[in-house]
């Protein structure tokens, strides 16, 4: 039997700034492997090439011939064009999970190795790491683990909610020097799976019992198929996991929304106590 890579670590990275689309490629090498600045020497080499390309087949390049990059963006969030060529540093490629190549990862996605997540500029890893399936979403302080059956529910919500996901294959790097906590990046740390299991649950102990608002609708209602301790992670998890994610990435695009949503039920409440008086 081939023994675990990386000593039987997980390698994981917490969110810093808007870093999430560093933490996921990282993720899917597990180790530290990219840093920003090497992100963003890959965009500003796909931002030349479109350039040359546009103005080549046309006079009319339009917003290719600004200065502005169309791969990554003033806060820090790059394009899935940048996370490809990243990867393919590494030999691996990257399919939409949609496309017909990939079909037999919809039907069986537990006999893949990872997936690339994405909605709203935030990124997230879904990998198997030593034969078990782990989230490594970089806004948890540790990755989570999931149970096959657990693996295709989640998925399945996902594309659900308009999430867009995409298969990575090919040789994954087996193992990643981990000589000392220098050795990261700063934001990334080494774990092993009862550590992360350990820190999980601390952090769930710690949490408030997830609100249930509209975001419930984008998710499905019954999933017959699972073990009742998965239907229970699922119920406790899955909305909170999706919805720390949305809200990560919205938080700087709509506060007066949020605002007035917090204010109109004290309006509403108010009303009906002056109406029983």
């Amino acid at each position: 039997m081939e023994g675990a890579s990386n000593g039987g670590m997980l390698y994981h990275e917490v969110q810093e700034s808007k870093l999430c689309a560093v933490h996921c490629v990282n993720t899917v090498l597990q180790g530290p492997f990219f840093s920003e600045f090497d992100l963003a020497a890959l965009a500003s080499d796909l931002d030349s090439k479109e350039r040359q390309m546009m103005l080549q087949g046309s006079a009319s390049a339009g917003d290719f011939l600004s200065e502005e990059s169309h791969n990554v963006s003033l806060g820090g969030d790059f394009s899935i064009q940048v996370l490809q060529k990243a990867l393919e540093v590494w030999d691996l490629q990257v399919i939409p999970l949609d496309c017909p190549v990939a079909e037999p990862a919809q039907i069986d996605p537990e006999l893949e190795n990872a997936f690339i997540c994405h909605l709203h500029d935030h990124w997230f890893c879904i990998r198997k790491v030593n034969g078990e399936w782990y989230n490594f979403d970089s806004l948890y302080a540790a990755p989570q683990h999931f149970s096959k059956f657990y693996l295709s529910a989640y998925l399945d919500s996902l594309k659900g909610s308009g999430w867009s996901i995409f298969l990575v294959r090919g040789n994954f790097p087996k193992e990643c020097p981990i000589s000392s906590s220098e050795a990261s990046n700063g934001y990334g740390q080494w774990l092993s799976p009862e550590d992360a299991e350990r820190i999980t649950k601390s952090c769930n102990l710690t949490q408030a019992p997830p609100q249930r608002n509209n975001m419930t609708r984008q998710h499905p209602g019954e999933l017959p198929s699972l073990a009742e301790a998965d239907l229970q992670f699922l119920s406790d998890m899955e909305d909170e996991d999706l919805r720390a994610a949305i809200a990560a990435s919205l938080m700087d695009s709509a506060p007066a929304t949020a605002s007035a949503e917090v204010s109109t039920p004290k309006t509403e409440n108010k009303d009906m106590e002056e109406k029983t008086e």
